[in-house]
C-alpha cells in the first residue's frame, strides 16, 4: 500500500452539512453535500422514508427532522437498491413503528449473494459514512415486501409508485414516483454533483434506464447524492451529467479493452481523460477504480458484476492506485 494513497475514501473525515428541503405537499428530501441522500413522504397517515442512512445512530437526525414537521407514523422504508450504505440504518425506523421494508426481488437477491461481502467491503471503504457502526444490529438489513416491475402504495389518498425502471447502478434499483406532483425519487441511477458508483453497475442499460426515468417527465427529483433537483431544468441536467459520465467511462474503456490493453493502462487513461470534465465532483477519486474495473470486466468476459470483498476492493486498490 503506497504510503501517500490512503485506501478509497478512508481518509475522508470531514462532515458535510445537511439540509432538508420541501418539494412539494408531500415529498421532502434529506441531502448532505453528496453524501448519501433520504426521501421522505408524508402521506395522509404515513411516513415513508426511501434509503434509511449508513447505521441507526444516522438515521435518528433523519427521524428528528421527520419530526418537526409531522408526527404520523413511519410505516414504510424503501430501499432504492442493495449498498450497506443505504440499508443499514433500516432498524431505526423499525423501532419507531415501522411495518415493512420493501425492495425489489432483484435487490434481495443480491442480499442473498453478496450481502455480508458488501457489508464488510464498503464499511472498510468509507469509514465516516458509517458513523457509529456499533449501533448497527448483527446480521443483514432483509426486507419484508418485495416485487418485481411495479408496486402502488396508498398513503391516504396520496399515490406512491415504486417502479423497477431498468437496470443501472445495481440490477436491483427502483425509483419511488408521486405522479400528482412529478416528484421522483432516483437513488443511485441519478447523481448531481457527486460521481455515479458503478462498481456494481450494468453500463450498457443505465442510459436506457436513465432515458426511461425522463419519460416520465419529472418536475423535481432527489437524486442518490446531491441537492435535491427543484425544476424540470435541474432535473434534465442530472439526467444528463449522469448519463454523460456513463457514457464517457464506457466507451473509453471498451475502447481501450478492445485495443488489447490491460486494466492498469485503461483505468490510467480513462481517469486523465476524465478528470477535466468530473473531477470536481463528490468522490471521483474513490469511485474511478470501481467504475472502470466495473466497466472493464462488462466490457470484457463479466456480463454481470462480481462480488466485491474487503480483500478484493484492497487488491484493486494496490494495482490502480498503489
Amino acid at each position: 500500500m503506497s504510503s501517500t494513497k490512503t485506501f478509497a475514501s478512508a481518509a475522508d473525515l470531514e462532515e458535510k452539512k445537511v439540509s432538508f428541503d420541501r418539494l412539494s405537499e408531500h415529498a421532502y428530501a434529506y441531502t448532505a453535500e453528496g453524501d448519501p441522500n433520504t426521501g421522505i413522504i408524508i402521506g395522509d397517515d404515513a411516513v415513508m422514508v426511501l434509503d434509511t442512512q449508513a447505521t441507526p445512530v444516522m438515521a435518528q437526525d433523519v427521524i428528528r427532522r421527520i419530526r418537526e414537521v409531522t408526527d404520523k407514523p413511519i410505516k414504510y422504508v424503501v430501499l432504492s437498491h442493495y449498498h450497506a450504505v443505504r440499508v443499514l440504518g433500516a432498524s431505526a425506523y423499525m423501532a419507531e413503528g415501522g411495518e415493512q421494508i420493501i425492495s425489489s426481488q432483484d435487490a434481495y437477491d443480491m442480499i442473498v449473494e453478496r450481502g455480508q461481502f458488501d457489508k464488510d467491503s464498503e464499511i472498510g471503504r468509507f469509514p465516516r459514512l458509517f458513523q457509529s457502526v456499533e449501533s448497527v444490529p448483527p446480521g443483514l438489513t432483509w426486507p419484508t415486501m418485495t416485487f418485481v416491475g411495479k408496486m402502488t402504495i396508498w398513503l391516504g389518498k396520496l399515490e406512491v409508485q415504486l417502479l423497477q425502471v431498468g437496470r443501472g447502478h445495481t440490477k436491483g434499483d427502483i425509483v419511488a414516483w408521486l405522479p400528482s406532483e412529478k416528484v421522483l425519487f432516483s437513488g443511485d441511477l441519478v447523481e448531481f454533483d457527486a460521481t455515479p458508483y458503478a462498481g456494481d453497475a450494468y453500463f450498457k442499460d443505465w442510459p436506457q434506464t436513465l432515458d426511461n426515468i425522463a419519460a416520465l417527465k419529472p418536475e423535481k427529483l432527489v437524486p442518490g447524492r446531491g441537492a435535491a433537483l427543484q425544476t424540470a431544468e435541474q432535473v434534465q441536467a442530472g439526467l444528463k451529467g449522469t448519463r454523460d459520465f456513463i457514457h464517457d467511462v464506457y466507451e473509453s474503456v471498451s475502447a481501450g479493452a478492445a485495443a488489447g490493453k490491460d486494466l492498469r493502462q485503461v483505468y490510467e487513461e480513462t481517469f486523465a481523460r476524465l478528470q477535466p470534465k468530473y473531477g470536481h465532483w463528490v468522490i471521483f477519486n474513490h469511485c474511478m477504480p470501481f467504475d472502470v474495473t466495473r466497466a472493464y470486466d462488462e466490457a470484457t468476459q463479466f456480463p454481470d458484476p462480481r462480488i466485491w470483498t474487503a480483500e478484493r476492493d484492497r487488491q484493486m486498490w494496490l494495482a490502480l492506485e498503489g
